[in-house]
């Protein structure tokens, strides 16, 4: 065993350990750690798995502050609280420099390391949907240019794991199940297309003859899941 599939496997073994305390921010250092090895050898299925549940934790935390602080926001401009909303405002934005640092991090690691390496069409397609997760978790709070952006970029990165999944990935694998789940909820949520999130939900979960016919209700549940879950 080589010095770097040593400290690889140490890496693996001190993010499960970050996981199992809970200490979710140094289980994505351990596996950034990880995955910036894959230009020797790629990430096993247990190992791209870690990243992303370390990453969707860490993500995870602050798009539910973001969406409380949000909300507390709308309420006390509502009753004219102007100060509290300019106090309000600030903490916000201190949460949305939190989330574009994720996403920029793991953005960043997908384009250089990920992406590039990935040889089976699992991986580029778990990959490219990470992808497009990401640009699309920036899109929720960014304004502007930067959202519009970040759809665009959202779109592409979900388009492209749309075209590896239908081809070569089976209309049941749990990945290509995912990636039409969050693409979905992007069209509804992002874009405020609900006929086309249905249309796109039905596509792929009645053509899989899945247990569930999508509708508006069932786009609306995916939305709520993808919050703390996608």
């Amino acid at each position: 065993m080589s010095p770097s599939d040593s400290s690889r496997e140490e890496y693996v073994y001190m993010a499960k350990l970050a996981e199992q305390a809970e200490r979710y921010e140094e289980m994505v250092d351990f596996m950034e750690k990880v995955a910036k090895t894959v230009d020797v050898e790629e990430l096993t299925v247990e190992e791209r798995n870690l990243l992303s549940v370390a990453y969707k934790n860490v993500i995870g935390a602050r798009r539910a502050s973001w969406r409380i602080i949000s909300s507390i926001e709308q309420k006390e401009e509502s009753r004219g609280n102007t100060d509290h909303v300019s106090i309000i405002k600030d903490y916000r934005g201190k949460i949305e420099s939190e989330l574009s640092k994720i996403c920029e991090g793991i953005l960043s690691l997908l384009e250089s390391h990920l992406i590039p390496s990935a040889s089976s069409a699992e991986s580029k397609v778990f990959y490219l949907k990470m992808k497009g997760d990401y640009h699309r978790y920036l899109a929720e709070f960014k304004t502007a240019t930067e959202r519009k952006e970040a759809a665009e970029s959202t779109l592409l990165a979900y388009k492209s794991a749309q075209d590896i999944a239908g081809a070569e990935l089976a209309s049941t694998h749990p990945i290509r199940l995912g990636l039409a789940l969050n693409f979905s909820v992007f069209y509804y949520e992002i874009l405020n297309s609900p006929d086309r999130a249905c249309a796109l939900a039905k596509q792929q979960f009645v053509s899989s003859r899945h247990l569930m016919r999508p509708s508006l209700s069932w786009i609306r549940w995916a939305r709520n899941h993808t919050r703390t879950v996608h």
